[in-house]
């Protein structure tokens, strides 16, 4: 069996903050931009940023520029533990009330930066393991 060079340890460090759950929550199966995640969490733009950006050296989320406008989506790890772990994780949010709270924000917001100009979150196909 080959060997992978997936970093385990930083996924599980990633997956150990609230907050990066609920980022990969209202990510799962979706780009979003940025202000959706400010406006939905109610935390700045640099902590969210930083956040994502821990996510993204962890090899679970890639960002995507589009003006001035950044979007993350989750990113499905090639190695299979990884994937398996990360899925489980996606999965056990359908069962956590803040999770699902925050889903109910989402669609509420997917208007709110839209007069600021940011597009509309992109909705993606599901993905298959």
């Amino acid at each position: 069996m080959a060997r992978s060079d997936f970093d385990m340890p930083r996924m599980f460090a990633a997956l150990s903050d609230r907050t990066r759950l609920r980022l990969l929550n209202l990510m799962r199966d979706r780009e979003v931009c940025v202000c959706y995640f400010v406006d939905i969490l109610g935390q700045s733009q640099p902590k969210i940023s930083r956040h994502l950006a821990y996510l993204r050296r962890a090899g679970i989320v890639s960002a995507r520029r589009e003006g001035k406008w950044m979007h993350y989506r989750i990113t499905r790890p090639t190695d299979a533990a990884a994937n398996a772990i990360l899925e489980a994780t996606l999965q056990s949010f359908e069962a956590d009330k803040e999770m699902r709270a925050d889903l109910a924000k989402f669609s509420k917001a997917c208007c709110a930066p839209v007069t600021i100009g940011a597009p509309l979150p992109t909705q993606l196909s599901p993905y298959k393991a």
